[in-house]
């Protein structure tokens, strides 16, 4: 093939430079007054060594993760099309560089590489509203003399059709089953800058139980592992119930003498070495723990009494990369790491054999009498996806096992383009003059149809350079619309803040595209929705919790999708879930404390802000929205503790349904006691606004009683103390403030107010970011995870803690809280969690299995308005009530509040 890819002179490349040192092009058109332009809040660029979670890149229909080579793209999901392994990777001159330089924007990212003359940047999009990724290489020649290189781009496209598995722990495509490999996927993402691809999906991670018999499904073992919820090495099984995942049974077999032989070749034994274990289908006996490292076997002797049996022999570990020894047919086989293999011939039945299972990064082999009988395959091999060329600049990728097909075309065709397996590779050679530089793009297109893909992705790359424009125009119009009223985009827009407060506005503004980076318009049947957090994680999940954070902002932004979400949440069994996924409406996930107070604040919000009372008489899950708002705040009445004066809530005793890493908060927490009441509180002022006088007189009774006991828990300086059965601790955590300040302002005296914030300025405040938990605590050692522990704090707590500290009357400490949030996105959007780092600036965390985006985060857009501006909406508007908050304050003016009383009328 010739090469017909752009090649610039020099000079050509001004606008390149311009755009390196971190300059923009302004978008087309004026944005709204005091809206900046998009441009100005997409990040700057940012050496590879100060991030520790690199950017993700989204559209509106889908999610995925840059990796730290220049092309490759992990954790692709555009439901229901599912994503496996990685994209492939670019090689200048057989070697795959690291990327040196990244810079995110809503629209894509960027990242930049030195190869001595040749300087190398490319910038990858996801088509708008569309199953489509666009990649743009550049190649610039920085030096005196020609520069020529070899440049090959390695094409993947490991895509599978789901309808189902679409939870938390969503389900990713392998070349054997599907199903969500947290670890295995971050082991493949972390290879793509080495020389060669390996199997490192087969090495196990962390020490992990041998278990005879009967595989557990996939996660924490709640019966064997109550421990706070650190995710070091392993995952809840945080699936959907549609996931399909059943245990297989035991094979029948004796085992003995099992044994872990190290690389070096010494065996070390593994539980009792003189017995025998009998296996049987039910069997489920947990033997020893074992940390495999590179070289290393699982060994064991084994008899089987019975030709052609079926069943698991031995597990290692309870993770879904876990080596499975089994029969298969009475053959022995082996599955570990998304890849299964089967020895050829039975295994003679009535004798012992010496069976191993041993584990490199070049794959995992199965023996029998210390010879190979089975073993991995490269996972690119083309066991279940296969390439081909149906036409001169095309690239088909087909799923054996869905309906899944992808292509792949070019700007120009590429000099030489090749299939083998699963995988393609795209080949350049490029000479380019002292100064020149040249442009190389691709497009992938994924959908059902093979002839539709091929047409799709080469429609695309023939008008490449207009496409790759308009998905950042797109995303410009987008956001403006975000403010407009009567846009085409939403069905409603958010608040304009003019303020010549920089930091302020660009809090502000980061909070808000968030919310609009977040929304997705096509995995919900209800329509749009807010995502949690990913895209490692969830692209259809919401929980209950994080959409809470910010819902006057979304049903000020987009009040439609949000009336249809949450009767959709409302009609899911939140007393045992955190969060449902939207793309089948069902639940996902183990029961979170939150959950009532997240739903019912969720709820009034929307009805404060909209005066759209109908809400209250719309069904879901069999009863009125109004009798779920009813059940939700008459919980006290039901969960009363059984310790203490029995009149707290008691929340349980699992940590898992609280802040999950602080073992010990749970039982009767201040956090959701104050919550509680005020829920109590604000139900009688809805009771009251429907003429249910009686019954308002009641609930109100209720909370009032439920604070005063909140008011018995303070331990003094700002702590609170949690009750247990067995007696009370004092705990530092930026929860019981925040909901203490939110939910029970009123019964606050002075010097208490003056104590809480003294306690959160001085021990939680930090820098530019906060931490949840007081790092003197004496539990902040057992509770190191970023988001809720010490070392760091959740995305939601300081917006959260800054309405709180409105609350108190102290808008100032709030502000500053505001203006530093900003500088803690590491160049694009807030995470899920920012952690501190050794010279005391917080980042975006990735450890703790954190998500790169976390849409509670916008809680600091919704502390500028109901704090700042106390635009509270709240049910006390309901009936011609004061609507509370003012558009001018000291820290500017806000135009364009589409809530009751303001933009839209008072409700009557």
């Amino acid at each position: 093939m010739t090469a017909t890819a752009r090649t610039q002179p020099a000079g050509a490349g001004a606008a390149a430079e311009a755009e390196a040192a971190g300059t923009r092009a302004a978008g087309t058109g004026p944005a709204a007054e005091g809206v900046p332009e998009l441009d100005e809040l997409a990040g700057d660029w940012l050496p590879a060594a100060r991030l520790a979670h690199l950017p993700s890149l989204r559209n509106q229909w889908g999610q995925g993760h840059v990796n730290q080579d220049l092309t490759s793209l992990s954790w692709l999901a555009f439901p229901p099309y599912s994503g496996g392994y990685h994209t492939g990777v670019l090689r200048i001159d057989g070697v795959p560089p690291a990327a040196e330089r990244l810079r995110w924007s809503p629209w894509g990212v960027e990242r930049a590489a030195a190869l001595g003359a040749l300087s190398v940047r490319t910038e990858v999009r996801m088509g708008y509203e569309r199953s489509r990724v666009l990649w743009r290489i550049t190649l610039r020649n920085d030096s005196a003399d020609p520069v020529g290189a070899t440049v090959e781009q390695e094409l993947l496209a490991m895509f599978a059709h789901r309808e189902a598995d679409w939870g938390w722990l969503y389900g990713t495509p392998w070349n054997s089953g599907h199903h969500h490999d947290f670890y295995a996927t971050e082991r493949l993402r972390a290879e793509v800058s080495a020389p060669r691809p390996r199997q490192v999906q087969v090495l196990p991670h962390g020490e992990r139980w041998i278990r005879l018999g009967s595989p557990r499904i996939p996660g924490i073992q709640r019966d064997e592992d109550s421990a706070p919820m650190l995710l070091e090495s392993e995952l809840p099984d945080h699936s959907a119930p549609d996931s399909g995942r059943v245990r297989a049974p035991g094979a029948p077999c004796l085992v003995r003498r099992l044994a872990v032989i190290r690389a070096g070749g010494e065996a070390v034994p593994v539980g009792d070495p003189s017995a025998a274990y009998t296996v049987r289908p039910g069997t489920d006996l947990r033997v020893g723990t074992v940390a495999l490292g590179a070289g290393d076997a699982i060994g064991f002797e084994v008899r089987v009494d019975r030709t052609g049996a079926d069943g698991v022999i031995a597990t290692h570990g309870n993770h879904p990369d876990s080596a499975q020894i089994g029969l298969a047919g009475g053959r022995l086989s082996l599955r570990i790491g998304g890849e299964y293999a089967v020895a050829a011939d039975p295994l003679p039945p009535g004798g012992w054999h010496r069976v191993a299972v041993r584990v490199t990064g070049d794959g995992a082999a199965l023996l029998v009498e210390d010879a190979v009988v089975a073993a991995t395959e490269p996972w690119w091999g083309g066991q279940r996806w296969t390439a081909g060329l149906p036409g001169d600049d095309i690239l088909l990728v087909e799923d054996t096992l869905s309906r899944a097909r992808s292509a792949y075309a070019f700007t120009g065709a590429p000099d030489e383009l090749t299939a083998e397996g699963a995988r393609g590779t795209a080949r350049w050679e490029v000479l380019l003059g002292p100064g020149e530089s040249r442009e190389l793009g691709f497009v992938l297109e994924i959908g059902e149809s093979a002839t539709g893909v091929a047409a799709a992705a080469a429609s695309a790359a023939a008008s490449f350079d207009d496409g790759f424009a308009e998905v950042a125009e797109r995303w410009r119009t987008t956001w403006r619309d975000a403010f407009t009223p009567d846009n085409p985009q939403f069905s409603g827009y958010l608040p304009t803040l003019h303020t010549k407060d920089r930091d302020l506005a660009r809090t502000y503004y980061l909070g808000a595209l968030l919310a609009v980076y977040m929304r997705n318009t096509q995995v919900s049947r209800t329509g749009p929705v807010f995502l949690t957090g990913g895209p490692r994680l969830g692209p259809t999940t919401t929980f209950f919790w994080d959409q809470s954070e910010f819902a006057r902002s979304a049903a000020m932004l987009e009040p439609r999708g949000m009336r249809a979400w949450i009767v959709a949440a409302l009609a899911q069994p939140y007393d045992h879930c955190h969060s449902f996924d939207t793309y089948n409406q069902l639940p996902v996930g183990n029961h979170y404390a939150a959950n009532d107070h997240a739903l019912f604040r969720t709820a009034t919000a929307y009805l404060a802000v909209t005066g759209d009372t109908s809400l209250l008489a719309e069904v879901a899950g069999g009863r009125s929205v109004l009798d779920h708002l009813r059940a939700i705040a008459y919980r006290p009445r039901s969960r009363r503790a059984a310790f203490g004066e029995g009149v707290l809530v008691d929340l349980g005793r699992d940590a898992w349904e609280l802040l999950e890493c602080v073992p010990n908060y749970r039982d009767a927490v201040v956090s959701f006691n104050a919550g509680y009441a005020g829920m109590l509180r604000s139900l009688a002022v809805l009771l009251r606004f429907l003429g249910e006088d009686a019954e308002a007189a009641a609930a109100e009774a209720d909370g009032d009683r439920l604070a005063q006991a909140v008011l018995g828990q303070y331990a003094g300086d700002g702590r609170w103390r949690v009750a247990h059965p067995e007696g009370t601790d004092a705990i530092g955590h930026c929860l019981d403030f925040a909901l203490v300040a939110a939910d029970m302002t009123e019964d606050l005296p002075a010097g208490l107010r003056d104590e809480m914030v003294a306690f959160v300025t001085g021990h939680l405040l930090d820098g530019d970011w906060m931490r949840a938990l007081d790092p003197q605590d004496p539990v902040a050692p057992f509770s190191d995870r970023p988001d809720h522990g010490a070392a760091g704090a959740f995305a939601a707590w300081p917006g959260a803690t800054a309405y709180g500290l409105c609350r108190l009357g102290r808008s100032d400490l709030a502000a500053g809280v505001l203006r530093r949030a900003h500088r803690t996105t590491s160049g694009a959007l807030w995470g899920q969690a920012m952690e501190v780092t050794e010279d005391g600036s917080y980042r975006v965390a990735e450890r703790g299995v954190s998500n790169r985006e976390s849409v509670a985060a916008v809680a600091v857009t919704e502390a500028v308005i109901a704090g700042l501006f106390g635009v509270e909406a709240g049910l006390s508007s309901l009936g011609g009530g004061a609507v509370e908050g003012t558009l001018d304050t000291e820290y500017g003016r806000l135009t364009g509040v589409r809530s009751a009383g303001f933009d839209l009328p008072a409700s009557s």
